[in-house]
């Protein structure tokens, strides 16, 4: 049976579900979730905080991830260990972070069964409730074999 690569996600990362974090799908290498438009979450000009629309996208990423990976999760830890952020624009009201793994499964799980720690990608586009795009960001991911 596969994973529900979100409610995985929600589980282990109590940050995600303070902030409200909630997914709309998770499959395939890709992964859709939305933040609430919260007054609790904002910053000083009234839009989510950055840090917030980071967790957002991070979460999707590991969202994405898993979904390609969490087969793996016997023996291997997945670790983020880089990411990339530019915000784009001031977001406004409900934010969604759509991710898609950018390696091939088949050659990660090839370098995993070869004893190496592979290192790949995953892209996050975030946007606003009229489709905006507000913010993208890569994060760099690895999965560190069990000893």
């Amino acid at each position: 049976m596969p994973i529900d690569a979100g409610e995985l996600l929600l589980r282990t990362v109590p940050f995600a579900r303070t902030l409200g974090i909630t997914f709309d799908s998770a499959d395939g290498g890709r992964a859709v979730c939305r933040l609430p438009d919260r007054p609790d979450l904002h910053n000083h000009v009234g839009g989510p905080h950055a840090g917030a629309l980071f967790t957002l996208a991070e979460s999707a990423s590991g969202a994405a991830m898993l979904t390609a990976f969490g087969d793996q999760l016997g023996r291997a830890v997945p670790l983020a260990t880089a990411s990339t952020v530019r915000y784009l624009k001031l977001a406004k009201g409900e934010i969604v972070a759509s991710a898609r793994l950018l390696a091939p499964r088949d050659e990660v799980v090839a370098k995993l069964d070869a004893g190496e720690r592979p290192e790949f990608d995953v892209e996050v586009e975030v946007t606003n409730a009229e489709g905006t795009v507000v913010a993208t960001l890569t994060v760099s991911w690895t999965l560190r074999p069990n000893r």
